[in-house]
């Protein structure tokens, strides 16, 4: 079992490096109408980050999926993922995953300030035109850095804002 897992998180970083080399962005000068998150479920739930963005960029139906452990207890949910979700070849299984992965979103927002091999995967595979995160977590997964930590969520979004603003997609 800890074999099969080692292999497939092996393939998953081959394929997490394939995706950042091959990623090319169509116009990133859109202003940003549609937002998704990606994150854990542990900052899920403790910050409600779909309000918390809709409020601070003043947009509406933002999207979040979480990553959860697998554990068989879990109910089947609509906005969580989990290691099980993502096949050892990197195909994403769900298909409610999959479809919020391919959504062309003008922003995909990676709230997740450590490296995580199935979120920074999943979120190189968003079809998202642009993306912001953390710093300091994986310098090719993003077009936009901000040097902040999750538990400073209202930091992280004015920056966001600021420079969302200042490259005129605000």
């Amino acid at each position: 079992m800890f074999n099969f897992l080692k292999k497939k998180e092996t393939v998953l970083a081959n394929k997490l490096a394939e995706l950042q080399l091959e990623t090319i962005k169509s116009s990133k000068r859109n202003k940003v109408k549609t937002v998704a998150i990606i994150t854990t479920e542990e900052i899920s739930q403790k910050y409600n980050l779909q309000n918390l963005v809709e409020k601070s960029l003043a947009i509406k139906n933002t999207k979040i999926y979480s990553f959860r452990k697998f554990d068989k207890q879990n109910e089947i949910s609509l906005n969580h993922f989990s290691e099980k979700d993502i096949a050892k070849n990197g195909k994403i299984k769900d298909e409610n995953f999959n479809v919020f992965l391919n959504e062309p979103f003008d922003l995909l927002i990676g709230f997740f300030d450590t490296n995580h091999l199935y979120i920074e995967y999943a979120t190189a595979k968003s079809n998202a035109t642009y993306k912001a995160g953390f710093a300091n977590v994986n310098e090719d997964l993003f077009d936009l850095e901000i040097h902040s930590k999750t538990d400073h969520t209202s930091e992280f979004l004015s920056e966001l804002k600021k420079y969302l603003q200042i490259l005129d997609k605000h």
